[in-house]
């Protein structure tokens, strides 16, 4: 009877170290498996999907010189990719060193936009268009090109072969009674454009605004006393 007593015993105790041998894989794994999702939501978050999911936009436009006339409008035209219809489009002036928005417009089914601008004032500013993002697509940018706006002015030329009150002569010069030395200026006649530099004052003569030395005069074919737009 004692060797079947033993062997029971022996079983039992084969029995019990097998259940302590099972529970301890299964508690460390039940540890393991609970630390997982906190590993995986630390590399798999919600904003690390998002920034991976969204790509970069882009403008797909060739800038260009726009010249316009006072109270004209102007039309700036792209598209914004990839192709989608609805996103809002800005268009942006620069404006003594800041950018202002001049109008905006929605795309089409295929990404294209028109912005329309009607202008006012004088003188140049660098454009560009601007796309703010949103939850599928980043920001994106681009040149549109220049805007030079005009107004009609009266101008008369003279022969600036003395000394100028600036103190010096530019190739292409202008005289005016108010504007800094050295201010650029483009004038528009018959078709022909020049820039010319502000180097001297006048005219003193009621009813005109610039007197364009004989270079300047020269390259827009002008003569006498007459109206040329300016910038």
């Amino acid at each position: 009877m004692r060797p079947s007593f033993r062997m029971k015993q022996t079983r039992r105790g084969h029995l019990a170290a097998g259940v302590l041998t099972l529970m301890v894989p299964a508690s460390a794994y039940a540890l393991t498996a609970g630390s997982a999702p906190a590993l995986a939501g630390a590399t798999m978050g919600p904003t690390a999907h998002t920034k991976a999911a969204r790509p970069a936009a882009r403008f797909s436009l060739r800038p260009r010189a726009f010249n316009a006339l006072g109270g004209q409008a102007v039309h700036v035209q792209g598209r914004l990719l990839p192709a989608s219809a609805g996103r809002l489009v800005r268009l942006e002036g620069r404006f003594g060193g800041q950018w202002r928005m001049l109008g905006s417009s929605r795309t089409g089914g295929h990404g294209g936009f028109v912005v329309r601008y009607a202008t006012n004032g004088t003188g140049q500013h660098r454009l560009r268009v601007l796309f703010g993002g949103d939850r599928v697509m980043r920001l994106a940018k681009a040149r549109a090109g220049t805007l030079t706006v005009y107004t009609p002015t009266v101008a008369s030329w003279y022969d600036d072969g003395g000394q100028t009150a600036c103190g010096f002569h530019a190739y292409y010069g202008v005289a005016n009674k108010t504007l800094p030395c050295g201010t650029k200026v483009t004038f528009d006649y018959n078709g022909r454009s020049v820039t010319a530099t502000v180097d001297d004052r006048g005219p003193f003569v009621p009813g005109r605004d610039w007197d364009l030395n004989q270079n300047t005069a020269g390259a827009l074919g002008f003569g006498g006393v007459g109206t040329v737009w300016a910038s």
